[in-house]
């Protein structure tokens, strides 16, 4: 196994992440529901090939180069999110229809002012509900002041 974290920790830690964000993607893969069929596929397919490059660097690569794929650090987020958002979407519940309106009658009979609940035309000789405002005085000059001693 060439897994040594005390020697060359920044290996060691990506094939230890590289398999376990291709486990991760798989599982999801199979088992979510909630995702389409080409979602899924693409959560399996590159869950194999993370897992996969982490068994050959774990247990197959003898040392000298390596690649480290910057897709690794972000494809796993972006899939795990996007089965986590189907999920969410999922399982929350459908919005309702909005009831429609009763459908016009164009040959129904004329209510007169049913929509208005008995309200009756403007009058404009009619009472006012509420008493007008009273005259205020006129403004009167400041009261002189005495000196002050």
């Amino acid at each position: 196994m060439n897994l040594d974290f005390s020697a060359e920790p920044l290996f060691s830690w990506y094939v230890v992440l590289l398999a376990v964000s291709g486990i991760a993607m798989v599982v999801l893969g199979a088992v979510s529901g909630s995702l389409s069929g080409g979602w899924r596929a693409v959560n399996v397919i590159a869950g194999l090939a993370f897992a996969g490059y982490a068994y050959y660097l774990a247990f197959v690569f003898e040392g000298g180069e390596y690649r480290l794929f910057f897709q690794a650090f972000i494809l796993p987020v972006v899939l795990i999110a996007n089965s986590v958002k189907a999920l969410m979407a999922r399982s929350a519940p459908a919005p309702q229809p909005v009831p429609s309106a009763v459908p016009y009658n164009p040959n129904a009979p004329y209510q007169g002012t049913a929509p208005y609940q008995g309200a009756v035309p403007y009058n404009p000789n009619a009472p006012q509900g509420a008493q007008p405002v009273p005259p205020q005085a006129a403004a009167q000059p400041p009261a002189p002041q005495q000196p002050s001693v």
